[in-house]
C-alpha cells in the first residue's frame, strides 16, 4: 500500500456542509501496509523481500520508487489488473487526522494470481530466515494461500509471524507468532478484555485453539503481553511517552520482534525489543521506521525507567 498524507490547517467551516475546510500546505507519500513492515525490517539492518499485490497503475510505479530508495526489491510484487494499488489518504490539520479516504478493491485473488504469488514465494523461500504475513483484509491472504505458506515454512523450519485480521483468526493455526491488539484478540476469543483476568483467559483460549508457539497481545498504553506454550504469560509494560500517532505501530512491533528473533533473541527478549520499537513509532506522526540507534536509545531509556517485564 501507499500512505498519502495531506497536511494543512482549518480556520473555517464549509458553507456546503457542516465539515471543516482544510487548507493543504504540504503532502507526503510513504510506504504503507506490508511495505511499511518491509521498511521497518530494512531500517533495523535486515534485508526484506516484499511479496504482495499491486495494480497496473501510477501508484505501483511510485511504490517501486519508494522501495528502491530503501534498497528493497520490487521484483516479487505481483500485478493484478483487477484491482488498483491500495492508497490510504489521510488529511491532517494541526497534527490531528480529519478524515481518511481509501482507494482499493478487496476481493479475493483469483486462482491464477494466487499461483503467481505462491511461485514467487517458493522462488525465495530457501533464502528466508523468517516470514512475516501482514493480513490487512484486502483479499490477498486467502485460506488456501495461507495454508500453503504455513506448510512451506514448517517444512523449512522458518519462523512465521502473522499480524492478523480479527475475522480470520481461525486460519492462523500452527504459525510461530501472532501479534493482535487487545481488541482483535478479544473479538477472536469472544470476550472483551477489560482487566487482567480477561486478558489471561483470552490468551489461554487463543493459544489452545490456534496451536501457535506464541501470541503477543499489544495493549496500547498498558504495554504488551506475551503468551507461550508451557510458560507463564509475561507482561512488558510501556513507559511514559508523548503519543502523537499510533499509525503503523503494529508494523514496527512485528518487524522489530522478528528481527530480534532472527538475531538470536528469545521470545521475551524479542517482545522487549518490539515494545521499545513501538515506543519510538507512536512519538512520530504518520507511518514511521525505527533505526538501530533509535531502538538502542529507547531500550536504554526503558531500562533506566523501570522493570522491563512483569509476571501477572
Amino acid at each position: 500500500m501507499l500512505d498519502e498524507y495531506l497536511y494543512g490547517k482549518v480556520d473555517r467551516i464549509s458553507p456546503e456542509a457542516p465539515v471543516p475546510v482544510v487548507e493543504i500546505s504540504s503532502t507526503r507519500m510513504l510506504l504503507g501496509g506490508a511495505a511499511n513492515v518491509a521498511a521497518n525490517v530494512e531500517a533495523l539492518g535486515d534485508q526484506p523481500m516484499l511479496l504482495g499485490l499491486v495494480g497496473d497503475d501510477d501508484a505501483r510505479s511510485r511504490l517501486s520508487e519508494l522501495l528502491g530508495e530503501r534498497g528493497i526489491t520490487s521484483d516479487l510484487l505481483v500485478t493484478d489488473e483487477s484491482r488498483p494499488t491500495t492508497i490510504k489518504t489521510r488529511i491532517l490539520a494541526h497534527n490531528q487526522q480529519v478524515v481518511r479516504a481509501d482507494r482499493e478493491k478487496r476481493h479475493e485473488l483469483s486462482p491464477e494470481i494466487e499461483k503467481k504469488v505462491v511461485d514467487k514465494f517458493l522462488s525465495v523461500a530457501d533464502d528466508c530466515s523468517a516470514v512475516i504475513i501482514s493480513d490487512y483484509g484486502k483479499g490477498v491472504i486467502t485460506l488456501s494461500l495461507l495454508e500453503r505458506i504455513i506448510d512451506e515454512c514448517l517444512k523449512r523450519d522458518i519462523f512465521l509471524a502473522v499480524d492478523p485480521k480479527e475475522t480470520r483468526f481461525h486460519n492462523y493455526k500452527r504459525v510461530s507468532l501472532i501479534t493482535p491488539n487487545h481488541h482483535e484478540a478479544g473479538f477472536a476469543s469472544g470476550r472483551r478484555i477489560n482487566d487482567m483476568d480477561d486478558l489471561l483467559a483470552v490468551g489461554a483460549d487463543l493459544m489452545e485453539r490456534l496451536k501457535t508457539k506464541a501470541i503477543l497481545i499489544t495493549r496500547g498504553p498498558d504495554g504488551m503481553s506475551l503468551f507461550q506454550q508451557d510458560s507463564e504469560p509475561t507482561h512488558i509494560p510501556t513507559f511514559a511517552r508523548q503519543v502523537y500517532d499510533v499509525t503503523g505501530a503494529g508494523d514496527t512491533v512485528i518487524a522489530a520482534f522478528v528481527s530480534a528473533v532472527v538475531a538470536g533473541a528469545d521470545l521475551i527478549e524479542s517482545a522487549i525489543v518490539a515494545n521499545a520499537g513501538a515506543g519510538c513509532t507512536v512519538a512520530e506522526i504518520g507511518t514511521a521506521t525505527v533505526s538501530v540507534d533509535q531502538l538502542r536509545a529507547e531500550l536504554e531509556r526503558n531500562v533506566s525507567n523501570g522493570k522491563l517485564v512483569e509476571r501477572p
